[in-house]
């Protein structure tokens, strides 16, 4: 997947690092990863400013339009959500003056709106996203993509058919860390990849869903029957509508939710299109309250170009939340965690190795004689040094910013986001395969090309 700069590339590198030395330093190194200066608000013309609207305001919805508009020339002109609580809330916020409703369409509507941010839950994504485009707005969409496999073309079909833009929202893959990430991996710094192990684990109830409700929910201040959509229709459920991610009707479990991420991060540093086989075990081992999605979760997944992936979500780990990925190849392993990737690589040994003590001492000599003679000895004093680069992004760093920059970007230029349709239905495509493989108990097969189930 090709990445595209931007040109406010605030935190593009000053230089780039050379590849680990096959003998190595046995003290890791540190390279700091700075950018450059950004745009600043006053080079965006008036013409150039882009109106923003937020379809679905709550946590992630509020969070992310707090980073959308720290990108200079974006602006947030409307607001719709099914809780009236959080559109008062934008008011209070944002200004007093912003247009709020709970019905998206009139968002839509709007000559006002350029853009729009969908951040429902998952079970609104195509259709919020599909009748965004179709009114001609651009479109960023938080992940998961899809709730079920069907959205993935129907989404895809709109964004071509429409000439939109459509950024899907998991933002790794607009990380500096996961590009150079990718440019080592690529480059040979861990020789050839055969396993990438990725966890998230959180040990909260916060972290496990358990949204706080507000003391106002009703029927009155939520739109209980917009909120279901196409979910099946049951009577007003205040948990339902606040911790709507506790249920399949409405959210995608800890696959659409985290796996995503990992998948995404994982497509864009290997370049691979998706898994071809994929295996889940998992179940309610803490939080039973109603919830019908596991709060632990591991899968395994088959990738054509060599290597396995296994993913692991634990809601009850006993410590604190942490995300890492680990890419294991033939000479060394890449670790992401936090704002650094690290690089530790050891030469692999060209002399096969000698078992011969059970034989008698005449063919001992004689085997290692001709061995030493094939294999001089190359480590007298022990194992080859281990080589450890470490590349950290700047302190503050946020990938999220970079993600909507390159968005906006996008929708002033026509050119290509980083993470388009095609590539978010095969992150979540092949994150939802967890889902399918722990409903259905048995492996399932994937075409990572045509993006279907086979």
């Amino acid at each position: 997947m090709p990445f595209f700069p931007l040109p406010f590339d605030r935190r593009s590198f000053l230089r780039s690092v050379g590849l680990l030395s096959a003998a190595g330093l046995t003290a890791p190194r540190l390279h700091a990863l700075a950018g450059a200066t950004e745009e600043s608000a006053a080079q965006v013309s008036s013409n150039d400013r882009i109106r923003l609207a937020l379809v679905g305001a709550g946590g992630q919805g509020q969070y992310d339009t707090s980073v959308a508009l720290q990108v200079p020339g974006v602006e947030l002109v409307a607001v719709a959500d099914c809780y009236q609580g959080r559109l008062d809330h934008c008011r209070e916020r944002w200004g007093a003056s912003l247009f709020t409703t709970r019905d998206y369409r009139e968002i839509l509507a709007r000559s006002d709106v350029d853009a729009v941010l969908v951040a429902t839950p998952d079970h609104w994504h195509k259709q919020a996203a599909i009748d965004a485009m179709h009114a001609g707005k651009d479109v960023y969409c938080e992940k998961p993509m899809i709730h079920l496999y069907a959205d993935g073309p129907q989404m895809i079909e709109a964004a071509h058919s429409t000439g939109r833009i459509l950024q899907i929202g998991s933002q790794r893959v607009s990380s500096m860390i996961y590009a150079k990430a990718r440019d080592l991996l690529a480059s040979g710094a861990i020789g050839k990849l055969n396993m990438v192990t990725a966890h998230w684990d959180r040990n909260s109830s916060i972290g496990a869903w358990n949204y706080t409700i507000p003391l106002d929910a009703s029927p009155e201040t939520c739109d209980w029957s917009r909120f279901l959509g196409t979910a099946p229709q049951i009577p007003f459920s205040s948990e339902q509508f606040f911790q709507w991610r506790k249920w399949k009707a409405y959210g995608s479990g800890v696959a659409g939710d985290l796996f995503v991420h990992l998948f995404s991060g994982t497509h864009f540093i290997t370049g691979a299109k998706g898994p071809t086989r994929a295996m889940a075990t998992g179940g309610l081992r803490f939080w039973k309250d109603g919830r019908n999605v596991p709060d632990v979760m591991l899968a395994l997944f088959d990738y054509p170009e060599g290597f396995n992936l296994s993913l692991r979500v634990n809601f009850v780990d006993g410590g604190q939340e942490n995300e890492g990925l680990v890419f294991t190849g033939s000479e060394g392993t890449m670790i992401i965690s936090g704002n650094a990737v690290t690089v530790s690589r050891t030469p692999r040994e060209t002399a096969p190795g000698l078992t011969v003590g059970t034989f008698t001492e005449a063919m001992q000599r004689q085997i290692r004689k001709q061995y030493f003679t094939r294999y001089p000895l190359q480590h007298p004093a022990g194992p080859p040094p281990v080589a450890l680069d470490r590349y950290a992004a700047p302190d503050g760093y946020s990938d999220s910013y970079d993600h909507f920059a390159n968005f906006f970007h996008a929708v002033r230029t026509r050119t290509p986001v980083v993470e388009d349709a095609v590539f978010g239905f095969r992150a979540a495509g092949a994150a939802l395969l967890s889902n399918v493989s722990y409903e259905r108990d048995s492996i399932v097969h994937w075409d990572p090309v045509a993006m279907k189930i086979v």
